[in-house]
């Protein structure tokens, strides 16, 4: 593979290779290097000071290696022919050849190994990120969207769509299968979906849009956010994530015989994600803005419910097509896109493996039900529970899941709690321009 991977990085003419991983928060971090100590680097590492890295370590400890994972190569499509860059995604290991534990991706790696090895199951995820463009504020504060489209709507002369399809053709060079691009609901909102892979590879995919997206939007003088909720009083954007478990070729999520064609192992991942659901917010709603987004009545989920054709369900499960078994799946509709996918797919599936094991049973989906027109009476009555309301409860919820504390394990868990309470600290200590515009002078 080294070999292969030479070869490749010669053909392509590259110049440079960066050398990619991300810290707790998911921010992409990155160390090039010349094409010629590529051979070097995939024999010994790279070594870097880790100390300045959120939650990687302590300033004593700070020599940590990178080890290239030669399957993620992908050559950077916007990057200028003179100066021809590639990537490639890095595995974080201490001096003493040891995993470092506070690797995001690392960790996702060994803990679908482990499963794979124990039970022989593979962890599929197919996300749906939603972002926006907008034009530069020039000094402004409040984002300008770019165009004035609404859910699937096409104008044969929208600079939008043009843009839209040069992101899929720069994502497809990329290695993702992109499936379709299109329009969402709000003004200059968007949506590329690819095709789902297994757990890992897909957070690298999600990791490979966000900033190749932003890469793209840039040579066109826009700016692209994945900010869960940047426009008040219209849709934010999510990250729907279809999610499925196969043994080989057999999806485990499919049951002829039920009434919903989903399995007890099925059941079970739903009840266990169910369960875990307000922990859970914390890493695949990991922002205080995130918060802003669910909310009732902008398409956002915000009661603990399962459902097949209510799109007001924290869980979906899209309708069964005949002859289609391996496309059954649940789809998990509250993660936003400012979440580290290495993160939130790790604490996602630990949950539903946590409900498969225990033997956890969903209550009756939510069908033909508007989650938002029930009384508090209603829904108590039915069982139907809130996710939390903002990030500092979530971080609660999380602080009392040993579940997922032990998917994350000590390190992450420990850096990403300190890292979310100073953001959470930051957050509480502003004072916004609502305030100053309902207080100044009545208070």
């Amino acid at each position: 593979m080294p070999h292969e991977l030479l070869e490749r990085v010669r053909e392509d003419n590259v110049k440079f290779v960066s050398l990619q991983f991300t810290d707790v928060t998911g921010a992409v971090k990155s160390v090039d290097i010349p094409v010629e100590r590529l051979e070097d680097a995939l024999e010994a590492g790279v070594w870097f000071d880790g100390s300045s890295i959120e939650g990687f370590t302590r300033i004593q400890e700070s020599d940590m290696r990178l080890v290239i994972d030669p399957d993620t190569y992908a050559v950077l499509p916007w990057t200028p022919e003179e100066r021809r860059r590639a990537r490639v995604f890095c595995d974080v290991y201490l001096p003493d050849g040891t995993p470092f534990e506070g690797d995001p991706r690392g960790r996702l790696k060994r803990f679908l190994q482990k499963v794979k090895e124990e039970k022989g199951w593979t962890y599929y995820v197919g996300p749906e990120p939603e972002f926006f463009l907008f034009k530069p504020t020039n000094g402004g504060v409040h984002p300008v969207p770019h165009d004035v489209g609404g859910y699937f709507d096409f104008s044969a002369n929208d600079e939008a769509a043009r843009v839209r399809a040069q992101l899929m053709e720069a994502l497809t060079t990329m290695g993702l299968e992109v499936e379709m691009g299109h329009h969402e609901v709000a003004r200059g909102q968007h949506e590329i979906d690819f095709r789902y892979a297994d757990a890992l590879r897909t957070a690298d995919n999600v990791v490979t849009l966000k900033y190749t997206v932003k890469a793209i939007a840039n040579q066109h003088g826009l700016i692209a956010s994945f900010m869960p909720k940047p426009i008040y009083g219209i849709n934010g954007s999510g990250m729907h994530c279809h999610q499925s478990l196969f043994q080989g070729d057999t999806n485990l999520f499919f049951d002829p015989n039920d009434e919903f064609k989903l399995s007890k192992i099925a059941y079970g991942f739903i009840a266990g994600q169910m369960a875990h659901a307000r922990a859970l917010s914390a890493v695949v709603s990991p922002t205080v803005n995130s918060y802003k987004r669910l909310v009732p009545g902008y398409e956002a989920p915000v009661y603990i419910s399962w459902a097949q054709i209510n799109r007001s369900a924290m869980i979906r499960i899209p309708r069964y097509t005949p002859g289609r078994e391996k496309s059954t799946r649940a789809e998990l509709r509250n993660p936003d896109p400012s979440s580290n996918p290495y993160l939130a797919f790790l604490v996602m599936l630990a949950a539903g493996l946590d409900g498969i094991e225990k033997g956890m049973k969903p209550p009756r989906p939510a069908n033909n039900i508007n989650l938002y027109e029930l009384s508090p009476r209603q829904r108590r009555r039915l069982g139907i529970k809130m996710l939390p309301g903002s990030l500092s409860e979530a971080l609660d919820e999380l602080a009392r899941d040993r579940v997922l504390q032990e998917a994350l394990g000590p390190v992450l868990y420990e850096v990403f709690m300190r890292a979310k309470r100073a953001e959470v600290e930051a957050y509480n200590t502003i004072v916004t321009d609502w305030e100053i515009e309902r207080y100044l002078e009545t208070a």
